[in-house]
């Protein structure tokens, strides 16, 4: 009775992971998208991140209310929590922006994810438990496939390395988004966190454009709507649904397929050429997804049963 009971709920959470696993992949590849979008505006780097928020977050609460998700009561006591991550998350647009404009897109899309690493250490950290050997193998496959994917921007050309540096404060400040994040996603449905959080970025965003001079009001608002639906609703909505469901090694290794799919997109668009070493790069990181997918975690020791 019992057995059938937990082979019910194994294969449940199974499922659950399956579904969250997919939203995961998929959200990453909506995110790919938006170094091009960012391109493709008229705006100041930093007001493009300022209208990708502004544009999505009434999207984000209407949705949250219309699925009966509990705004203002699911956010009691994580006020400070949900502020950071929208500060956070501003400071990463921000760099991340201006970043794009100053190196390839595979590259801004890379340094961008640098929670790829960061993320997880996290997860071990809180845990107190080293990665199993199929993890640590996947980690070191998807270090490799960074290394490759960095390419020709690793050589410090003067044209790229100031965008690459930004992309990397970027994903810094990603990871600390993550981190907060995390925390609110454990008694907060997705849309009502990542809604309370995105309307927290965009006063600091706002400013921030203002401060650097940036033309504001754009002519063309076709790639800033795309940006925030594909970007900010679709792409950080599916990631925030992950982000409640799966091991920080998984959400983190997932990111290294933004720079796969950025690859692409500057390469057909901007003759951004591929190599050997970007396709080599593209298929250890596929590689170290599918082990990370199929690891089982380090069994954590049960507790002791109370008596009755």
């Amino acid at each position: 009775m019992h057995e059938g009971q937990a082979t019910r709920k194994a294969v449940s959470r199974e499922s659950g992971s399956a579904v969250a696993f997919a939203a995961l992949l998929a959200g990453n590849m909506a995110l790919a998208f938006g170094p091009w979008f960012v391109r493709l505006t008229d705006v100041g780097p930093v007001a493009a991140a300022f209208w990708r928020i502004s544009l999505a977050t009434p999207v984000l609460l209407a949705l949250a209310m219309m699925t009966g998700g509990r705004i203002v009561s699911s956010a009691r006591g994580l006020g400070w929590i949900l502020l950071g991550s929208g500060v956070l998350f501003a400071g990463d647009l921000a760099s991340w922006h201006i970043g794009i404009h100053h190196t390839k897109l595979a590259n801004a899309t890379l340094f961008g994810n640098a929670a790829t690493f960061v993320f997880p250490l996290y997860g071990f950290l809180v845990a107190r438990t080293w990665p199993t050997r199929m993890q640590g193998v996947a980690l070191g496959l998807a270090a490799i496939g960074a290394a490759l994917l960095m390419g020709r921007s690793y050589q410090l050309a003067p044209q790229n390395l100031i965008g690459d540096l930004l992309c990397l404060l970027a994903g810094i400040l990603y990871a600390g988004y993550f981190i907060l994040m995390a925390r609110a996603r454990q008694t907060m449905a997705p849309l009502p966190a990542l809604g309370l959080s995105s309307a927290a970025a965009m006063l600091p965003l706002l400013f921030a454009a203002l401060a650097l001079g940036e033309r504001i009001m754009p002519s063309n608002w076709t790639p800033l709507i795309s940006l925030a639906l594909l970007s900010q609703v679709i792409g950080q909505g599916l990631m925030i649904y992950a982000l409640g469901r799966l091991s920080p090694l998984v959400i983190g290794l997932a990111l290294l397929t933004q720079p796969i799919i950025a690859a692409i997109v500057g390469w057909l668009y901007y003759g951004e050429t591929l190599g050997i070493a970007d396709l080599v790069g593209a298929i250890l990181v596929a590689i170290a997804l599918v082990l990370v997918r199929i690891a089982p975690a380090r069994p954590t020791p049960a507790a002791p049963a109370a008596s009755a």
